[in-house]
């Protein structure tokens, strides 16, 4: 930390879904803070933000806008980030970058703490570009699983499905569910603005846009980007993703074949000890994850684990966690306590 007691934070994306849930997450962890600022688009500059009974005033990104900050946090579009994270890693600061631009650069660290603080650790010491990049909503929940059984069993293949709510699409999205479920309920006509079909009562199996091979951008960003925080490039993987009408809080349905013989025991016991994990596994009395019970929460929380009798050494799991905390947030937060110690 610095004598003066604390960094100079920004925040780009402040009023966004996931820029809310920074803050929050920033004043719950007692994040050193010495100044913030936070920005935001036009539409929103002027807008003042209450943290920690403080209130900041929302500004627009400029020129030099980023001097005498030390880390800075972004969840914005893509352009933005292309525009605007190499001018504040010019002026200095470490940033935190949650869109895709830089996931899959071979200079930048894709990272989420529990599973790879080591290449984390190794940039911070060894390179002075400053940009680090935070994975996909689903890929950080499924890599924090994926670590003791890769460590003590090995990975052969992983088939994932996943449902994602509509607040990994923003809060228009969120609206737009809202809103149709009323017209629906009410047996008005609505015609969808976000998605391409209607959300309400619905699931959607298309996230992104779709590619040439017939997946998504959504499954490849997912497969590419696990197997590059896992460090293992030619993981046999493969992913659908299917948007669901729930408000918040992404689940996941992971088969894994492993490459050695495993016990449920000794699986339950490494995921209880894995840092960021929380076992909900009780199926005879009804215990198992649930987007409503883990809204705010920062764990990925991990249940109906149970053999594949279908295939050797493999095996289902069920995985749900906040999307806007430990998909985004909550991620990007905890990259910025390990710069902050290492660093300042």
């Amino acid at each position: 930390m610095k004598p003066n007691g604390g960094l100079k934070i920004a925040i780009v994306g402040a009023t966004g879904v996931v820029g809310k849930e920074m803050l929050d997450v920033l004043c719950s962890r007692k994040f050193p803070i010495r100044d913030l600022v936070l920005f935001a688009s036009l539409r929103s500059e002027g807008k003042k933000i209450n943290f920690d009974n403080k209130f900041f005033t929302c500004q627009t990104l400029k020129p030099r806008c980023f001097e005498g900050v030390d880390i800075a946090f972004f969840d914005a579009s893509d352009d933005v980030s292309k525009e605007w994270v190499p001018n504040a890693a010019q002026a200095g600061a470490w940033v935190v970058d949650n869109s895709e631009v830089y996931r899959l650069n071979v200079e930048t660290p894709l990272i989420v703490p529990e599973v790879n603080r080591d290449v984390l650790l190794n940039y911070i010491n060894n390179n002075n570009l400053k940009i680090i990049s935070g994975p996909n909503c689903t890929v950080a929940p499924l890599v924090v699983a994926l670590k003791p059984i890769l460590e003590n069993f090995g990975l052969k293949r992983v088939v994932l499905s996943t449902y994602q709510s509509v607040s990994g699409a923003g809060s228009l999205a969120m609206n737009e569910l809202k809103s149709q479920t009323q017209a629906f309920l009410n047996k008005n006509t609505f015609t969808p603005q976000v998605f391409p079909h209607p959300i309400a009562f619905n699931c959607l199996p298309h996230i992104g846009s779709f590619k040439e091979d017939g997946y998504t951008s959504e499954e490849h960003k997912t497969v590419n980007e696990t197997r590059k925080i896992l460090n293992i490039m030619n993981l046999k993987m493969t992913t659908t993703s299917v948007r669901v009408p729930t408000l918040n809080c992404h689940a996941e349905s992971v088969n894994i074949e492993c490459e050695k013989p495993w016990e449920i025991k000794t699986l339950l016991e490494l995921l209880s000890k894995q840092e960021g994990i929380s076992v909900l596994d009780d199926p005879s009395h009804n215990v198992y994850p649930l987007g409503i019970n883990v809204t705010g929460k920062n764990p990925v929380f991990v249940g109906r684990i149970r053999k594949d009798t279908s295939a050797e050494n493999a095996l289902n799991l069920w995985l749900v966690s906040d999307n806007l905390r430990k998909g985004a947030a909550l991620n990007a937060i905890q990259i910025g306590e390990i710069l902050a110690e290492k660093n300042f």
